[in-house]
């Protein structure tokens, strides 16, 4: 049976390279978009193209309150589209962030920071948990900024790590189900993240590189891949680790 993979924020950068990657190894797609909708449903057709199933959902990750609503919308599609009652892996890689000098950083800024990579990890998971078969995966998404410092990113950082200590903590609960639960850390990647400055800046991106053992700043493919790799079926016994995919960044 093939199995479902959630994606969340999978219309564009990290997440749709992911679901991309995903796809090419024979998993069908769930992705949710905050208001790119056009976006959303040109990675659906991609998807679909390379002849797996795939279908994107509207989810603000910021609502909690609306969790509940989204978890029947994927049941109504589970049903719908495969006949089923669960799926198989969630992806938990929605936000974005914010560039600010620690003592300029407000608290709306920080609650944002909150909101987006705290709560919606934490209890998106565990709204969908019920829903998710035993011996399932998730993956949540942490940062290289948490090993390495680059000011600036101080309420973002700070979110990341309160991400990793989720993550083994819901490994450790959710070991009885077989359920297994990882962090990736990617570092300095070419997307549209932070206003695409990594990828838009030339000094910025060469002062990068030189900070890369292998002499370059990431691409979107070197995350996707790498996260392929990790959920593949062969790589069942990875549990509880923080995952940096950086290139070798600041060693």
């Amino acid at each position: 049976m093939t199995k479902i993979t959630l994606i969340t924020g999978g219309s564009r950068g990290l997440g749709k390279n992911t679901a991309l990657h995903l796809a090419q190894k024979g998993r069908d797609i769930i992705l949710t978009y905050l208001s790119q909708k056009k976006e959303a449903e040109k990675v659906v057709e991609a998807i679909r193209d390379m002849g797996q199933k795939a279908v994107a959902l509207q989810l603000d990750i910021t609502k909690v309150n609306g969790f509940e609503q989204f978890v029947m919308g994927v049941k109504n599609v589970l049903k719908d589209v495969w006949g089923r009652e669960d799926f198989d892996i969630l992806i938990n890689n929605a936000g974005t962030g914010i560039h600010n000098d620690y003592m300029k950083t407000s608290e709306e800024e920080f609650d944002r920071m909150v909101n987006e990579h705290v709560k919606a990890p934490f209890f998106l998971s565990q709204k969908l948990l019920p829903i998710m078969v035993d011996g399932g995966r998730i993956l949540n998404f942490s940062s290289g900024l948490t090993r390495f410092t680059n000011p600036g990113f101080t309420a973002y950082a700070t979110m990341k790590a309160a991400v990793e200590v989720l993550s083994v903590y819901m490994a450790k609960e959710l070991g009885a189900r077989g359920i297994t639960v990882n962090v990736i850390a990617p570092g300095a990647i070419e997307t549209d993240f932070g206003g695409g400055a990594v990828r838009d800046n030339a000094g910025l991106n060469q002062h990068i590189a030189s900070s890369v053992a292998l002499g370059r700043a990431g691409m979107p493919d070197d995350i996707g891949g790498a996260i392929a790799a990790i959920l593949d079926d062969d790589a069942g016994w990875i549990n509880a680790q923080r995952i940096e995919v950086s290139g070798g960044q600041m060693i």
